[in-house]
């Protein structure tokens, strides 16, 4: 049976729309809604482009969750995939989505993870500690901020004159590489 993924992001939406033309070519599963926590995500564009039911939900449903727990349910939705996604999920969503919930970070955690550490300020906080490799996590989401179990590393060199940006893109092309092919093993694994 085909089995319905809901992305959650919050800004432009490049791994969202990896993930959706991922699952365009797959019988196993589909990206069947995408919600983000800010009105003018540049996601909801891409969503729209792509044909898939897109949601923007204020802060105030983020606090408790029911509302887009009810449109979660509403899509019959398996599995949620954050892609970006810089709010925290509230518990009610992530009760009703044990183990099936994950997330990608920009570093090697629990190095460079938590509260506020997201896209670039990683990156800077990655070269400004001098470290030599950086990489991405697959985690579960729980409800702490990059606290939930490990899936996967993938890691990539920091070389000596990186900037940023430059960092920033080696590890865009590790996501995109590697982000929809864990969510597809993982849902491999359910059957």
């Amino acid at each position: 049976m085909r089995k319905n993924i809901a992305v959650l992001a919050s800004g432009s939406g490049t791994n969202a729309e990896n993930i959706i033309r991922y699952f365009r070519e797959k019988s196993s599963a589909c990206v069947a809604l995408v919600l983000t926590n800010r009105q003018n995500a540049f996601v909801l564009e891409r969503s729209r482009g792509l044909e898939v039911p897109c949601f923007y939900f204020p802060k105030s449903d983020w606090e408790n969750g029911e509302a887009i727990l009810s449109v979660l349910r509403e899509h019959d939705i398996d599995f949620v995939v954050l892609a970006g996604f810089l709010a925290r999920v509230p518990d009610l969503i992530l009760h009703a989505y044990p183990n099936k919930m994950i997330n990608i970070h920009p570093s090697l955690l629990p190095k460079f993870g938590g509260k506020g550490m997201y896209g670039d300020r990683v990156h800077e906080a990655v070269i400004a500690a001098g470290e030599e490799e950086s990489g991405i996590t697959i985690h579960y989401t729980n409800e702490h901020y990059d606290e939930g179990a490990i899936i996967c590393q993938v890691k990539c060199p920091v070389l000596p004159e990186d900037t940023p940006d430059e960092l920033a893109q080696r590890i865009h092309v590790l996501e995109y590489d590697t982000y929809p092919k864990v969510i597809e093993k993982l849902l491999e694994s359910e059957v």
